[in-house]
């Protein structure tokens, strides 16, 4: 008889797949085994139970009395894994053969695993996650940042201080993927003057592969072993070596693995240069020219643009393309003016730089933006490159991005969802009538549940607010002042998002005497949760930061406005999770999409948000706020004062009113009308199950030659 796998064996082989971090029962199974170590090892279960070992596991099993869980647990666990009758299995068997390869600068999936900076990150980890829960056959690809993104502290002047940790990877959900020699597989990328090196680590999503490449390796110089140190830091010249290894060392990975991806998916402009080794390959294996190799590597390339911000578009100059780039153009046939112009809108201006999302447009035959808005921004923005079409028909469509449910659902909201909505409605959230049943809602079963909710925020907040205190060596009396800050009782609005100058984090402040008589009302008192990281080099977003940290530590704004540090995945949950409204306002049309307020929506709070991004199609005057009109002034000053007063009014006028409005029982039935709608007809629009599944049916079916269907034009 086969023996009895221990406890600790089958936690082990769930902790090592992060399908775990979107089940609550497994959250809960290993925060029982130690809440507090739990939750200061950031949540992760890897590095938990190096800590408990099969004896001490055990004893702590009996003591919770655990086993029927964790045994339950792990058979839900091994049947995910071995189901087949997904949405996946009926609508893209195509790509069982040769699957999709999603590359992605940074990937968030969970606090515990730092290769993320913000919402890019998050929308990818979203991504492979609803890949996973619908079965569709695709593999990640990106890059293992030793030191991930910077630890945020404000110092006393309320400036932002960057520091980095090297995070051990033996602690991590990770597996170096070796050879049949038992060694690492390691893949190279030429430049002009060396090879680069990477090693291919291993991350389980669920059903899904992420391939993550490691430049820290001694085959490496001590230069390009830093390579993978940080994201997002560094100058242009380690950027590119980055690109370099993300994108052509992504396809080499891919192939020393014998995955040969049919369908290309470039996540934002970063991970471009795959397009060239596609193209590389199919001259050197198939014997094709250039230009045919090129268009059969479009007629298979997806790219999703983000951003329509100019800062949000790598560039680089002659020298550095030539340097990295050389070995390439050389294997392609192309000179160096022939290489440069495949990053250029205008081929022949031998000034202009090269640019990552014009080889993305140019190696892809299918393109999307990520909302609706976006995507007539973009037709705009990029109209330069097909000059032979009117605006209109420029072949960049939209995907409106959206969230992975069971991320971020809270568990007291899912109890809701559970009694209300069909048997395995978690199965089908890109389904609007599986939505319906959730005006069922009793009111005072929902008002109670998110005040439960908000309770725990608040409760968080002080803690976190406690923390940051006692780090500048706050008194005792101060820190008893921070454990009874905030009411759980006022009208609490979330603000948290990247410091870009864009977003305005520092609109609400634009007439502080009014927002101050505001937030003080001794019965309708209103209280502000901010935070955030600005880029460690942009010195403006840092200066509007530091106006918010000022603010919070004012006379006037004391306990009404709080800034807390370090944002990242696990502050996110508690925020979204708990916040009543969730405000986002900055300069139209800047904002691609947008998904933090999508999360907000899951669990009952209200969008107060300007008409861009996702909210500008999905606004429909009862399912939250909208701050102006949608019209732009085309001169920012006049556009900020229009926003800032319209913002201000709604909210002494419409919010505040609203909120405070109570029946007999003190429930806010207007309010409650409106959390239940919001619910109800976003749900379903605005999750990563209904995105990816439109991925499939507009992109990655006709790319992989299923139909010969262009990418749906929205109009």
């Amino acid at each position: 008889m086969p023996t009895e796998m221990s406890v600790h064996a089958k936690l082990s082989e769930i902790a090592n797949n992060l399908w775990w971090s979107w089940q609550p029962e497994l959250d809960d199974i290993f925060r029982r085994i130690d809440p507090q170590r739990f939750t200061e090892l950031s949540h992760n279960p890897v590095q938990l139970l190096k800590e408990y070992p099969p004896d001490k596991l055990e004893k702590r099993a009996r003591e919770e009395v655990l086993h029927s869980k964790i045994n339950w647990a792990y058979r839900r666990f091994k049947e995910y894994l071995k189901n087949r009758s997904t949405w996946g299995d009926t609508h893209a068997g195509l790509l069982n053969f040769r699957p999709v390869a999603y590359f992605s600068a940074e990937f968030g999936m969970h606090e515990s695993l730092r290769v993320y900076s913000g919402g890019l990150g998050v929308l990818a980890g979203d991504h492979l996650k609803s890949a996973s829960d619908l079965g569709v056959p695709l593999v990640g690809v990106g890059l293992f940042y030793h030191e991930g993104y910077f630890s945020q502290t404000i110092d006393e002047n309320g400036w932002q201080q960057e520091t980095y940790t090297e995070v051990d990877p033996s602690t991590m959900p990770l597996a170096p993927v070796v050879g049949s020699d038992g060694k690492d597989i390691v893949i190279s990328v030429e430049t002009r003057h060396e090879k680069i090196f990477a090693r291919i680590i291993k991350v389980m999503v669920g059903r899904v592969r992420l391939f993550l490449l490691d430049a820290n390796i001694p085959q490496n110089t001590e230069e390009n072993r830093k390579l993978t140190a940080r994201l997002y830091g560094g100058d242009q010249r380690i950027r590119i070596r980055q690109e370099l290894l993300l994108g052509i060392g992504g396809v080499r990975a891919l192939h020393a693995l014998g995955i040969n991806p049919r369908v290309i998916h470039m996540n934002e402009g970063h991970s471009a240069f795959a397009g060239l080794e596609v193209i590389r390959h199919r001259m050197h294996h198939d014997g094709m020219t250039f230009n045919d190799a090129l268009q059969e590597t479009a007629a298979t390339g997806v790219f999703t643009t983000h951003t329509p911000v100019a800062a949000g578009h790598d560039r680089f100059d002659d020298g550095l393309v030539d340097e990295h780039l050389g070995p390439m153009g050389d294997a392609l046939g192309l000179d160096h003016h022939g290489l440069m112009a495949l990053g250029r809108v205008d081929p022949q201006n031998h000034g202009e730089s090269f640019c990552m999302t014009v080889l993305a447009f140019k190696t892809s035959r299918r393109a999307n933006a990520v909302s609706n808005l976006h995507g007539v921004v973009s037709r705009k923005m990029w109209a330069c490159l097909w000059p032979w079409r009117s605006e209109e028909e420029v072949p960049i469509g939209h995907i409106t991005n959206g969230v992975h449910v069971n991320s971020w659902l809270a568990t007291q909201m899912r109890v809701i969802y559970d009694r209300v909505l069909p048997a395995e409605w978690y199965l089908h959230t890109g389904e609007p009538e599986v939505w319906a049943g959730f005006e069922q809602v009793t009111p005072g079963e929902l008002w109670e549940t998110h005040q439960a909710l908000k309770a725990r925020l608040i409760v968080y907040t002080r803690n976190r607010l406690m923390k940051q205190a006692a780090r500048k060596n706050a008194s005792d009396a101060e820190l008893n002042e921070l454990s009874e800050l905030m009411d759980p009782r006022a009208l609490t609005i979330g603000f948290a998002r990247r410091f870009a100058p864009y977003k305005r984090a520092d609109l609400i402040v634009h007439d502080p005497e009014r927002l101050a008589r505001i937030a003080n009302a001794a019965n309708r008192p209103v209280q502000f949760i901010f935070c955030g990281k600005a880029h460690p080099a942009d010195e403006y977003g840092k200066s509007i930061l530091q106006r918010i940290v000022k603010l919070s530590e004012s006379k006037e704004f004391k306990g009404k406005i709080v800034f807390l540090e370090d944002y990242d995945i696990n502050f996110t949950r508690h925020l979204v999770q708990g916040v009543d409204v969730w405000l986002n306002n900055p300069r139209r049309p800047l904002e691609a999409s947008g998904t933090s307020g999508q999360k907000v929506v899951l669990n009952g709070g209200l969008n107060f948000s300007v008409l861009d991004g996702w909210w500008a199609e999905a606004y429909d005057e009862m399912n939250g706020f909208a701050i102006g009109d949608g019209h732009i002034h085309v001169n920012n000053d006049i556009q900020d004062q229009r926003d800032a007063e319209s913002l201000i009014e709604v909210l002494e006028n419409q919010i505040v009113p609203i909120y405070y409005e109570r029946d007999t029982d003190d429930l806010p039935q207007r309010w409650i009308s409106r959390m239940k709608h919001s619910v109800r007809t976003l749900g379903w629009r605005y999750n990563a199950d209904r995105m990816v599944m439109d991925y499939v049916t507009n992109t990655y079916i006709p790319a992989a030659g299923g139909t010969s269907a262009e990418m749906r034009m929205m109009p």
